[in-house]
């Protein structure tokens, strides 16, 4: 009988989390490689090119592939003989991991997590609690599935209850593209069909632990329906041209991942959750033989080529830069920012936008006129560094805010990542502002061009309060042009076009 001790259970839950942070798994850079060899768009050869650059980076620095480094979600199968030496619960000693794997000296990982989600919202300040689900199995081992999962491709979670007569491969179709680039694509997509509205979520959560396999798949032949459906939706989804970062191109998902369950006659839930390129998630198990030992990736399967900035690159100077000069800047035109920028995401917005209906100024030292907005929430530095990873969090979550930033505080451009909705791109038009894209996924890499930190305002905020970054040569992207033009639009129809003429 396997006796596993409290302390082996709570260390082997932070190592885990820790070793995530900074290691991709070895099927993921397969898939990526695999997506950059084949790829024939440059803006998303590009994208994928800094995202396996930041995941070496990351590999060999022992610091986070992406800044928001997620909520915990750890699936447990406790066999019913095992016999556990603890005075904690499971879900106790879980989140005692969590603390110790966040709160690391050595490599600390961003605190994203809220507590009173419809009042205050304050931060635990730990990550704790994790997300916990326990079930009973044969034996005496202890399985663990553990994944932190970042918001931006969280919230891009769908569920349709469909008529048994539905069409799954459409209803998925109509679906993929409301996602948008928010959740960083190229990633896994993980599907639960049948069971209830619950159960069909979390399938498809569990299937995304599954290992990246299409292509050995697609080359021995599917062997039944399930398998078929993932062939299907990897090849039609891809098909549509949204591309890494949704910048248009060949390789939108890795790999389709399906569970299914029965279901009531009258029911057929379907779930969709995909994985961002941080794709961090592991897998063991524990026997009562101490805390688990973790085997570092094999650090030979990454490219050996990296990413550099393009020589035809522009280099912008933000400090001097006019607003009567935006224009000249085109959609897609790769840039190389030098200069001080301001950061501002959910939280402090919300902020000023109450300074704002209250009319009361701004705090001492914050003046948003003639200056760019990065939208990011970075990691605490380390040693020698000025900041931690510090990469985009999605726009779209900000559109509401674009004409009280743009108009009222003057602010004359914007950095994040994904595309911009409706409102803030008929508000970056009528302010001849313009839209910048960093590359999700590459928080690591985009932190090397920062140069220096300054807290400006609101302490109280933690990683969402506002600083001010001195960078040099950061690489962005021209996402929307002073007349209001989306790069994500204009990509993603030129490829699915030409992908549907092949």
């Amino acid at each position: 009988m396997s006796v596993i001790k409290k302390n082996d259970f709570i260390e082997s839950i932070a190592n885990a989390l820790q070793y995530i942070s900074y290691y991709h798994s070895e099927d993921f850079i397969l898939a990526m490689k695999r997506a950059l060899e084949i790829e024939r768009s440059d803006a998303a050869k590009d994208a994928i090119l800094q995202i396996l650059t930041n995941s070496k980076l990351a590999a060999y620095g022992n610091r986070p592939i992406c800044q928001d480094t997620g909520i915990v979600t750890v699936f447990i199968k406790q066999g019913m003989d095992l016999r556990w030496s603890s005075d904690k619960t499971i879900e106790e000693m879980v989140n005692q991991g969590v603390r110790n794997a966040y709160l690391d000296k050595g490599n600390p990982l961003r605190a994203s997590i809220v507590k009173n989600p419809i009042s205050e919202r304050l931060n635990t300040k730990d990550n704790s609690p994790a997300v916990v689900h326990v079930s009973l199995v044969p034996g005496s081992d202890l399985d663990i599935s553990i994944a932190a999962k970042g918001a931006g491709s969280e919230n891009k979670a769908v569920l349709g209850m469909l008529n048994p007569s539905d069409n799954i491969v459409d209803f998925i179709l109509g679906e993929i593209p409301k996602m948008g680039a928010g959740w960083c694509p190229p990633g896994v997509l993980g599907i639960g069909i049948g069971g209830t509205a619950d159960k069909a979520m979390v399938m498809a959560k569990e299937a995304l632990f599954e290992t990246i396999d299409i292509q050995e798949l697609k080359k021995r032949g599917p062997s039944n329906k399930i398998e078929s459906l993932r062939v299907e939706l990897y090849e039609k989804i891809n098909r549509l041209g949204i591309g890494a970062q949704g910048l248009g191109g060949l390789t939108t998902v890795l790999d389709v991942k399906i569970k299914d369950y029965p279901t009531h006659a009258a029911s057929l839930p379907v779930a969709i959750i995909p994985n961002c390129a941080a794709n961090r998630h592991i897998h063991f198990k524990m026997s009562g033989d101490g805390p688990v030992k973790l085997k570092p990736p094999n650090l030979e399967v990454w490219p050996r080529a990296e990413w550099s900035p393009k020589e035809t690159s522009t280099r912008v100077n933000i400090d001097t830069l006019q607003k009567k000069d935006l224009g000249k800047f085109k959609l897609g035109q790769s840039l190389l920012l030098s200069g001080k920028i301001l950061t501002a995401r959910d939280a402090a917005h919300k902020k000023l936008k109450e300074l704002a209906e209250n009319s009361q100024p701004l705090p001492d030292g914050l003046d948003l006129k003639n200056r760019f907005i990065y939208y990011v929430g970075p990691v605490d530095p380390v040693g020698n560094e000025v900041v931690g990873p510090a990469g985009p969090t999605t726009s779209s979550r900000m559109d509401k805010y674009s004409s009280l930033m743009l108009e009222d505080f003057g602010v004359i451009g914007m950095i994040g990542k994904a595309e911009r909705g409706k409102e803030a791109l008929e508000s970056i038009k009528k302010n001849k502002a313009v839209y910048l894209i960093a590359v999700g996924g590459s928080a690591y890499l985009i932190s090397q061009a920062i140069k220096s930190s300054k807290l400006i305002a609101f302490p109280e905020l933690g990683m969402e309060a506002i600083y001010e970054f001195e960078v040099k040569d950061m690489p962005v992207t021209l996402a929307a042009n002073t007349d209001g033009e989306s790069l994500h639009e204009e990509g993603v129809k030129k490829w699915n076009a030409v992908l549907m003429n092949d």
